[in-house]
């Protein structure tokens, strides 16, 4: 094994113990729908609202997504199984809701609806940065992955959005 991709296999090994939260980045491209899972996804201002995911690009569908509206579909516990059939192990076929700007999965955890803000060069990956425009959540666990697994976060007490 090479001393860069020693480097490169232990910087991912480092990086996967951050947990993180699961989401799947969809959008109408010019021929059809897609789907992206993602955890790379964080706040980036409250006024404006703005979010930003990170889409690596080898991901099939990272060039049409660039200048198009998109919803960051934050994942429950129980939606493993889209999870897996965006990143390219077809399973389970989802079930769409038609979002006044984007399209976007059937009961997610939470969603964000966004129209393009701005898109910067990540190295591997292209950092999508969305102004949010519609947006809702539920109850229930968030799916989560580290470790190069999938686990669960409990949802904690309701109403803790207040105090932050």
């Amino acid at each position: 094994m090479s001393t860069r991709h020693s480097r490169a296999h232990h910087f991912r090994g480092s990086l996967g113990r951050f947990a993180t939260g699961v989401a799947i980045v969809t959008f109408d491209g010019p021929t059809k729908r897609h789907g992206i899972t993602v955890n790379s996804f964080t706040s980036v201002s409250l006024e404006p609202p703005l979010v930003l995911v990170s889409i690596a690009r080898r991901a099939k569908a990272h060039d049409e997504l660039a200048g198009r509206p998109f919803t960051v579909n934050i994942l429950g516990a129980e939606q493993e199984a889209l999870a897996r059939h965006f990143a390219g192990r077809p399973g389970v076929e989802p079930v769409w809701v038609e979002g006044p700007t984007a399209p976007r999965l059937s009961r997610p955890l939470a969603y964000f609806e966004c129209t393009p803000w701005a898109a910067y060069d990540g190295g591997d990956h292209t950092l999508y940065v969305g102004e949010v425009v519609d947006f809702g959540y539920r109850s229930g666990d968030a799916l989560a992955f580290q470790g190069g697994r999938f686990t669960t976060l409990p949802e904690s007490q309701l109403g803790v959005e207040d105090l932050l």
